[in-house]
């Protein structure tokens, strides 16, 4: 009997130890591992204007790519609306916008300082690809049987438009004032207006869907576009890394293939 009790214990106390020792296996390394990658995953928000859509989406690839454990986030639209929202507490890392007006207001509000000029964009009419207006001017669209699509005049495109038709000395009466200038854009490419003044990276964007026509009073309505890290930056490290990638000569030369120009 002495010699029953002790072997169970002798038993007992190894058995324990083993499945202790295989609950740690089974759950302590899987969880320490898991808390690892949710701790090495990091995002940055970059708020851009819609306009640089295609040459931001690019350079993000770029960016994750050299850093597996980082996702760049966009949030693409009118300059003047990113603005407003990273005012109202958006969380944002990064701000580009289509016009140093539109960075003003973050500025003005202290969340940033020292915007960089990375860019510059200017004005063409886009027509549909039978142009069935017979659009070959700036001044055709004075003509109350176009149908014009322009921006709202309190976004970047829509006052390089105003710019733009003052220095013609034209008045256009537009079927049709979008938030930005994707939405223009797209006016053109289904067909609802036969032109529309959007920026020469977007008509080259949508190659194949529209053509662009060049006109002097464009020269008069150049929109610089400056880039900033913000100053409540959730993540400010890979923020200042991003606006570096963006003005390097990798970042110029994805943006000027785009049809941007050189500030």
């Amino acid at each position: 009997m002495v010699f029953r009790r002790l072997s169970r214990r002798a038993i007992a106390v190894p058995v324990a130890l083993v499945l202790a020792g295989l609950s740690g296996c089974g759950s302590g390394e899987p969880a320490t591992s898991s808390t690892s990658a949710a701790a090495g995953a990091k995002e940055v928000n970059v708020f851009a204007a819609a306009s640089l859509t295609e040459t931001f989406t690019e350079l993000g690839k770029t960016f994750e790519a050299a850093r597996p454990e980082v996702t760049v986030k966009f949030n693409f639209g009118s300059s003047a609306t990113l603005a407003q929202q990273i005012v109202q507490g958006a969380p944002a890392d990064v701000f580009a916008a289509a016009s140093p007006a539109t960075m003003k207001t973050v500025t003005d509000a202290s969340l940033a300082s020292g915007p960089t000029t990375f860019a510059r964009n200017r004005l063409e009419i886009a027509v549909p690809k039978d142009n069935p207006a017979k659009v070959a001017e700036l001044k055709d669209l004075t003509d109350p049987k176009v149908k014009v699509a322009l921006c709202a005049e309190q976004v970047p495109c829509g006052a390089a438009a105003v710019k733009a038709l003052d220095a013609a000395g034209l008045k256009v009466t537009p079927v049709t004032l979008e938030q930005d200038v994707k939405a223009t854009l797209t006016k053109v490419e289904l067909g609802e207006v036969d032109a529309a003044l959007v920026y020469t990276t977007d008509v080259i964007a949508a190659a194949g869907k529209v053509q662009g026509i060049a006109f002097p009073e464009a020269d008069k309505a150049i929109n610089d576009y400056p880039i900033a890290t913000l100053s409540k930056a959730p993540a400010g490290d890979l923020a200042k890394q991003f606006v570096d990638l963006v003005l390097s000569q990798q970042g110029k030369d994805v943006l000027t293939k785009a049809g941007f120009e050189a500030p």
